[in-house]
């Protein structure tokens, strides 16, 4: 439970870090950061309209894509406690419950009978298909490191005592952040600003979506945002007692934020026919973790 306490916090302040480090870069004030999370409970007191053209796919689809999250929220750990499920392979079940609740944001979009709504559909679906061999690697590399096949065993059982454990655990960092911007379609992969839906792909997925199902749908990328940031900060933490990894959360967590938001600063969206491409070289930089893995273990050659 401690593990799903701490996401629920971060959740709560993740996104509008982000919002403030892209305002302090551009010059501006920015809003406070907990206005994601008045923007949220504003729409939960909103009613719904749903279009004449939709079933009740659309419906249900918020509601199933939010509990999605949720469910993944609850198999992460912290450091050495476990999550509120924890079990033998429960890695592949975190990847494929979120899968499952994209696979139903997609088919809703599909079942508006919109152009642009389909575009960024397909968009989304062959993203998602190319990260996640990137996702794999590096946590069946982990496993075969640590032995062990479940988050909270892998992430116990992770020590850093060498400059190699090091760079790997950097390089799952990077892994895991680079998947946490594509997941959650931030830039450079897609730009939640813009206003051009040629070019949108989450944003214009949801764009019949109103009232407590939209709401649904930001809480659910605040906490996708803070989930990932856990698996990041559960690298680092293996046996770090409390009083220490407890900091250590927030901390790693307020970093990945800034990063985030500095990136989204500096970068320019890429063009779309180079997205897929940089996506699916994060499976080259999963392969040079699993190489490593091989070194350490000696079983390179």
């Amino acid at each position: 439970m401690l593990s799903v306490l701490l996401i629920i916090v971060a959740a709560s302040f993740f996104t509008g870090i982000i919002n403030r480090t892209k305002s302090i870069f551009s010059g501006r004030k920015g809003p406070d950061l907990l206005q994601p999370v008045k923007d949220v409970i504003r729409l939960f007191k909103k009613g719904v309209v749903y279009s004449k053209t939709t079933s009740i796919i659309f419906q249900i689809a918020p509601t199933i894509y939010f509990s999605s999250v949720v469910i993944a929220m609850l198999v992460v750990p912290f450091g050495q406690s476990k999550g509120v499920f924890s079990f033998n392979g429960d890695f592949i079940f975190f990847a494929y419950v979120l899968a499952l609740g994209k696979f139903f944001s997609i088919i809703a979009a599909l079942d508006t009978g919109s152009s642009f709504e389909g575009m960024g559909a397909s968009r989304e679906a062959l993203y998602s298909m190319f990260a996640e061999p990137a996702f794999f690697i590096l946590l069946g590399s982990l496993a075969l490191l640590t032995g062990h096949n479940s988050f909270q065993e892998i992430f116990s059982t992770l020590h850093l005592g060498s400059s190699i454990t090091y760079a790997l655990a950097i390089l799952g960092a990077f892994v895991l952040g680079m998947l946490t911007m594509i997941e959650n379609s931030r830039m450079p992969i897609d730009d939640p600003k813009t206003h051009l839906e040629l070019t949108m792909i989450h944003e214009v997925m949801i764009l019949d979506n109103s009232g407590f199902d939209l709401g649904l749908i930001l809480s659910a990328g605040m906490l996708k945002f803070s989930v990932y940031g856990a698996l990041i900060v559960n690298l680092f933490i293996g046996i770090v007692p409390y009083e220490y990894s407890i900091p250590m959360f927030f901390v790693i967590q307020c970093m990945v934020a800034v990063i985030i938001g500095g990136i989204e600063s500096f970068m320019a969206r890429f063009r779309m026919s180079h997205n897929a491409q940089f996506i699916f070289a994060l499976t080259s930089v999963s392969l040079l973790l699993f190489f490593g893995v091989l070194m350490v273990l000696g079983r390179f050659i």
